[in-house]
């Protein structure tokens, strides 16, 4: 594939192994960052399917609906085998592939092992991470489809809140979805084959109990956690320390937007 054929570069790509993954751990983040003006994409590692509610073409539509209620305007199956998916190198070069083709300047990664649910959650973590290092590798355009080396800058990973790992991230932050979390839960009610309304009201008090959750904490209703494998850096510490909200002025208390705990 020529660079002159290669699609428009995504500032932005989150990835995980199911559709509805995306929108229960992320949603809200990413129509915030449309709204914000990034172009945004969302590659499901699955179809999903067979699952004993739903069927291809039905999660197909599902996962069609939900991107468009996010505003995302991408939306790419890698066809990875769902139930069995595993991280092989045939799996990792066919993601790596479609990093090279869209060249996203940060991936958000699902990540975690969860052992009550799906295998494929922590099997997705693993070929992501490995993707991101095979698509910078020269001599082995062959196994990408003929794309060109590229080398994703940043990564980020949005954890299952069920990890079963106790884990010691290098640093978390905090996204503020006040404003997009209804958009968020409509894109997961989206999802009508595995959430009926009695499963998705469990889902819809999970979500708003773990974002309410990670917001509170950072003085927002609803908040989405994130986690890099660095420590952050920052040019300056009061504007890292205040996040989006204003430097107070010297005779407004520290900490105001937050509820006191003690």
């Amino acid at each position: 594939m020529s660079d002159t054929n290669l699609p428009e570069r995504l500032d932005v790509l989150a990835v995980a192994p199911h559709p509805d993954d995306l929108e229960i751990l992320c949603g809200g983040t990413l129509a915030k960052l449309v709204k914000q003006g990034y172009k945004v994409g969302i590659f499901d590692m699955t179809s999903g399917e067979p699952t004993p509610r739903g069927s291809l073409d039905t999660r197909k539509a599902e996962a069609e609906e939900a991107r468009r209620l996010l505003g995302v305007p991408l939306r790419i199956n890698v066809e990875l085998p769902n139930r069995v998916l595993m991280d092989c190198p045939e799996n990792r070069f066919k993601l790596a592939t479609e990093f090279r083709r869209y060249r996203p300047g940060i991936v958000i990664l699902s990540a975690g092992r969860t052992p009550a649910a799906s295998p494929d959650h922590y099997q997705g973590h693993l070929i992501g991470e490995a993707a991101r290092f095979y698509s910078q590798l020269t001599k082995w355009d062959e196994r990408f489809d003929g794309t060109t080396p590229y080398r994703v800058p940043h990564l980020v990973y949005v954890p299952f809140p069920t990890d079963a790992e106790q884990r010691n991230w290098h640093s978390t932050f905090v996204v503020d979805i006040t404003e997009t979390f209804d958009q968020k839960l409509a894109a997961v009610r989206a999802y009508r084959s595995q959430f009926d309304d009695e499963r998705f009201e469990r889902v819809r008090h999970f979500i708003a109990s773990t974002n309410g959750y990670h917001g509170f904490k950072c003085g927002y209703k609803y908040g989405e956690l994130f986690a890099l494998p660095h420590p952050v850096g920052a040019p300056d510490l009061v504007s890292v320390v205040y996040g989006s909200k204003p430097t107070a002025p010297p005779d407004v208390p520290v900490g105001q937007g937050h509820i006191p705990m003690g």
